[in-house]
């Protein structure tokens, strides 16, 4: 068997002993294989990675408890599992040029909690993206940790451009004197300057983190500015762009390792998901190749396609286009809100997100009740799509939006030509 047939193979056996053992379980797999490979999967936050990602994460890595970092376990039998942690850091430091690498956290938002951790205490003011317009939970929301341990002060958007104002940023420090800044959004779709956020932050004495959790694929793949040599953290998430398992990383200047380090293990974590960590791995080698590369370019050409697509059938573009994966979109020209149009795309097929736009409300804080849509071209352009597609992906949006007749025969159609795992089949009839 070679490499390559690993993941299809390792897949099928998987499927076949969970129908024997759990049937019931076995349809919720199956079924949700079937909605990945029926729809579109929009959401800017999403991706579809390798069989071998699947593989690593499905393998028998996953029964080892590793307390600890490679050489310093509090575990025996550590051995291999310390092999698989010092690939993935080595392939992560080289990949984005950083001193130091830690591969353990369990999502983004365990990223970020310990880059805090490791920088600040308690009641210490930091200055970030408010969240009205596109800063994440862990950058103030009183509903999180970050909310509570910290005094939070947010920078907004441009009303006019929506986009960041710097001299707003330099002008806040000064005035607040936070102890560190954190740049990074959920919903911006254009470069952030880290030179300029390092001036700042200089300015003023305070940490750099950057919460990379978007950009960072296309960082790996030369798509997009690399935070690394600016900021002292730069907290990341490994699926996404990245293509790699569900995850974070931290990324940081070799004298603040070792107090990364103690802030993922023992102070915010326990044990590390090896089987996790050996598809970070994966997914960092895999992130190397030039294939990927072009991936990422792909991933931002089709991006601006469809933003200009979406622009000539009435939307409402954030900044006008996009420098990423990422696409705001105001619904209000076509006279629904941002809730409608989403429950008319998810049942035409169309899956995504509603978010904050820059010249939204207070009431674009709560989940889920976004002025608008946010979506995103990595799941597709990792399909295989490209900008033809785009356009045509943009038109069936619209249909939907407009309650076309048909949009949902014509999304399978498009979905069924594009399948993210060929060789698994289709949902309840993938390999026996």
């Amino acid at each position: 068997m070679t490499t390559a047939d690993a993941g299809p193979a390792a897949a099928a056996a998987a499927y076949a002993g969970l129908r024997r053992q759990d049937p019931e379980l076995a349809d919720v797999v199956l079924g949700e294989l079937e909605r990945q490979s029926s729809s579109l999967q929009l959401i800017a936050a999403e991706n579809f990675t390798s069989e071998a990602v699947l593989a690593a994460l499905g393998s028998p890595l996953a029964n080892k408890y590793a307390e600890g970092y490679p050489g310093a376990r509090h575990h025996g039998g550590c051995e291999l599992v310390d092999v698989a942690e010092r690939i993935a850091t080595d392939r992560a430091k080289a990949l984005f040029g950083a001193d130091h690498a830690n591969v353990q956290p369990h999502s983004g938002s365990a990223a970020v909690l310990a880059a805090y951790a490791a920088l600040l205490r308690p009641g210490d003011t930091v200055l970030a993206m408010g969240l009205p317009y596109g800063g994440h939970l862990t950058h103030g929301s009183p509903a999180n940790f970050s909310g509570r341990w910290f005094d939070f002060v947010g920078y907004g958007l441009d009303p006019e451009t929506g986009l960041i104002d710097y001299e707003e940023v330099r002008a806040l420090a000064r005035t607040h004197r936070p102890k560190a800044i954190v740049c990074g959004s959920i919903a911006y779709p254009r470069h952030i300057d880290y030179a300029a956020f390092r001036a700042v932050a200089d300015d003023v004495g305070a940490h750099l983190i950057a919460d990379a959790a978007h950009p960072v694929g296309l960082v790996a793949g030369g798509a997009a500015p690399n935070p690394v040599p600016y900021a002292d953290v730069v907290c990341a998430t490994t699926h996404k762009v990245l293509r790699g398992p569900r995850g974070g990383m931290i990324l940081c200047r070799r004298e603040l390792a070792e107090r990364v380090d103690r802030a993922v293990f023992p102070f915010t974590q326990g044990g590390a998901q090896m089987h996790t960590i050996a598809a970070k791995a994966v997914a960092f080698g895999e992130a190397a190749t030039p294939a990927f590369t072009a991936y990422a370019h792909q991933v931002v050409a089709n991006a601006r396609v469809l933003a200009q697509a979406l622009a000539g059938e009435g939307f409402d573009i954030s900044t006008g286009g996009t420098d990423t994966h990422l696409i705001l979109a105001d619904p209000a020209p076509q006279g629904v809100s941002a809730a409608v149009a989403r429950g008319r795309l998810a049942a035409a097929g169309l899956v995504l997100d509603t978010c904050a736009l820059p010249h939204g409300g207070a009431a674009d804080v709560t989940v889920g009740d976004g002025r608008g849509l946010r979506l995103g071209t990595a799941a597709v352009t990792t399909q295989g799509m490209g900008e033809g597609e785009m356009a045509r992906i943009a038109a069936l949006f619209a249909g939907a939006v407009r309650e076309e007749a048909k949009v949902r025969d014509a999304v399978r159609e498009m979905a069924g030509r594009f399948p993210p795992y060929p060789s698994a089949g289709r949902g309840r009839s993938a390999p026996a």
